[in-house]
């Protein structure tokens, strides 16, 4: 779980608010940054602990998967400037992040 990837957003009415990139379903917030990591953490260590009780295998750090595959898909431009303006709003570093992410949490 140290090796979770956390993604924090500026949120106005709380200050920001944090998940994992692994568990992005778990979010916490806080007042400064650095509430927010100890909250998310907290957080996250407590889905972690619940998973494991349940019998459940926790989900790998996200940089512990190899990425060797590829998918290719077609957009307009509007589309991707949808999506990619979506996942800059979500927290996402990258629109292949964003569409994966999404996609593999559909399949939960």
């Amino acid at each position: 779980m140290s090796e979770y990837q956390l993604i924090l957003t500026p949120e106005p009415e709380v200050g920001y608010l944090g998940r994992t990139v692994e568990l992005p379903l778990v979010m916490a917030d806080g007042e400064t940054v650095e509430a927010c990591v100890r909250e998310t953490l907290e957080a996250t260590e407590a889905a972690v602990a619940a998973l494991l009780e349940l019998g459940e295998k926790p989900p790998l750090p996200a940089k512990a998967g190899k990425r060797d595959q590829q998918v290719n898909i077609r957009l307009s431009s509007q589309e991707k400037m949808l999506l990619e303006e979506t996942a800059r709003r979500e927290g996402f570093r990258s629109l292949s992040d964003f569409l994966r992410t999404s996609a593999l949490n559909r399949t939960a």
